[in-house]
């Protein structure tokens, strides 16, 4: 298997492993900044068999100041989660969304970080299915309860996919390159909607999650996506870590390294946590996306 199928599965391939002996548990995490809730859009059509992750409540804890708007679950509480979901040991895993993946690589890297090594997006997700021309289901699927031992709740395993926390990112630019994933108005503090100051991490880069996908909602090729990360920096096994506003498109662009080679940090606190900290330095301006 090579690094973009470890990450990325086409709906042509998803559909024929669900007609065989292995099939993968699918998780529907539609969330969004302005519909957080995408249990409705789940109940109107999603693919069969599925279960729904609400992305607030089961992939974060409850947000604070001093931790971010959607801190890291505790891996307990995250594996209780999982079972709910009908995950079972050993099995594999397809997360998706109807956004690119923007919301449901939160849950991959998740389940990634606790220590699961099958789990993968489905490429363009929800709308990639439908284009496909295969079948949705409606209503709840409502999986049968699980098995699913993760390894960090287990204590078997340190984390599986590195984070980092506001003094690491703040030391990060010395040494390697931190990417900051927002839209890139928000990365020159034009705007801010949701967190407490406007702009950035001072040496950070501009590298907008929408930017790893094509038109169509899929991932881009390979050869782009490398293009675009040596672009940023990213080249000669120089350490990367990504932030966002609150640790979940990040996740996104770390899931886009992967497919490409690179292993990236994440920093779960993320924007919300630094600009919520008087203490913390911001900065304005600055280069903008794709600029080395």
């Amino acid at each position: 298997m090579d690094h973009r199928t470890a990450v990325l599965v086409t709906a042509a391939a998803l559909r024929h492993e669900l007609a065989g002996p292995r099939p993968p548990a699918l998780l529907d995490v539609r969330w969004s900044l302005a519909e957080p809730d995408g249990r409705g859009a789940y109940h109107a059509g999603h693919l069969p068999g599925a279960g729904f992750v609400d992305l607030d409540r089961e992939l974060a804890a409850p947000p604070s100041p001093a931790a971010g708007r959607h801190p890291l679950p505790a891996p307990a509480d995250l594996q209780a989660a999982a079972r709910r979901w009908g995950l079972r040991d050993g099995a594999p895993v397809v997360v998706y969304d109807d956004a690119g993946g923007t919301s449901a690589a939160r849950a991959w890297w998740l389940l990634r970080w606790a220590g699961l090594t099958d789990v993968r997006l489905l490429d363009g997700g929800l709308p990639a299915w439908r284009a496909a021309g295969f079948d949705l289901e409606t209503g709840d699927a409502a999986p049968a309860p699980g098995d699913v031992v993760l390894p960090l709740a287990a204590g078997t395993a340190a984390e599986g996919l590195p984070t980092t926390d506001g003094d690491g990112a703040a030391a990060w630019p010395s040494a390697g390159v931190l990417l900051d994933a927002r839209a890139p108005e928000r990365f020159r503090g034009e705007r801010e909607p949701v967190d407490p100051r406007a702009g950035h991490i001072p040496g950070a880069l501009s590298a907008p999650t929408t930017q790893n996908l094509a038109d169509d909602g899929r991932f881009r090729g390979d050869a782009e996506l490398r293009r675009r990360f040596a672009d940023l920096g990213v080249r000669g096994g120089a350490p990367v870590a990504v932030y966002c506003g609150s640790g979940v498109t990040a996740a996104h662009e770390v899931a886009a390294l992967a497919a490409v080679g690179v292993a990236a940090t994440l920093y779960p606190g993320s924007w919300s946590q630094w600009s919520a900290d008087p203490a913390r330095p911001v900065a304005t301006g600055g280069p903008g996306p794709g600029a080395p």
